[in-house]
């Protein structure tokens, strides 16, 4: 089973088409992130076999440059914006390790089986939420039970209560579920996101049931 079941599931539903064609138009009118090329950059990045850890976000960045089909992931040399910075403190709080704050490019955890995703993939310019569509909606709530079908060991990792409202398509009693705020400053800030141990209790659960632990540094040098 990989992901193009998935889509291979989904190809003719209506929502699917009418997304086609509003996306279409968009590419074509306006400046719309991430790139056409990027969209599903998450799917190809995380192959569906290595799957191990979901972490859900919400839009893709809405500025020049940022978004790169992966959540809260920002393309190499761009600066990193507030909620991945606090991502980055969690890591070296639990960790003890220092993060390179001068890479956002979080590939380096996709590639080790953490499904970084948007439940809307795409957004206008300078316009967050602009393509929160009931079409994405549908779309999202296929994709999470599909992959509450999958029978392994899946840690969701859900920050803020976007996230925490997809809780309900998680049924398999094969999962770890962990919530927090959001890591953006008005969460974070507010209690609830730093020094919950929610990497280290990935790590245990996912070493527990015999995966290999994620390396959630992005240092060479620790």
């Amino acid at each position: 089973m990989d992901w193009s079941d998935f889509f291979n599931e989904i190809k003719n539903k209506e929502y699917i088409l009418s997304l086609k064609i509003f996306l279409d138009e968009e590419y074509k009118n306006k400046t719309i992130y991430p790139l056409k090329e990027d969209i599903f950059n998450a799917f190809k990045l995380c192959p569906l076999s290595t799957l191990k850890v979901v972490i859900i976000g919400q839009d893709p960045y809405f500025n020049k440059n940022q978004a790169m089909g992966l959540a809260f992931s920002v393309k190499e040399g761009v600066k990193l914006p507030p909620s991945l910075e606090n991502i980055y403190k969690e890591i070296e709080n639990e960790f003890k390790v220092t993060m390179n704050y001068q890479s956002g490019d979080l590939t380096y955890l996709a590639s080790q089986g953490v499904f970084l995703i948007n439940p809307i993939l795409t957004v206008e310019e300078g316009k967050p939420l602009s393509h929160n569509k009931k079409e994405y909606q549908l779309f999202f709530k296929d994709l999470m039970i599909f992959i509450d079908k999958i029978d392994k060991p899946i840690v969701f990792i859900l920050w803020g209560n976007k996230a925490k409202s997809y809780e309900k398509y998680i049924l398999n009693k094969n999962r770890l579920i962990i919530k927090t705020t959001h890591p953006s400053p008005l969460g974070a800030n507010k209690g609830g996101f730093f020094n919950t141990d929610m990497f280290k209790k990935t790590n245990e659960y996912l070493k527990n049931k015999g995966e290999k632990e994620i390396n959630w540094s992005n240092s060479l040098f620790d």
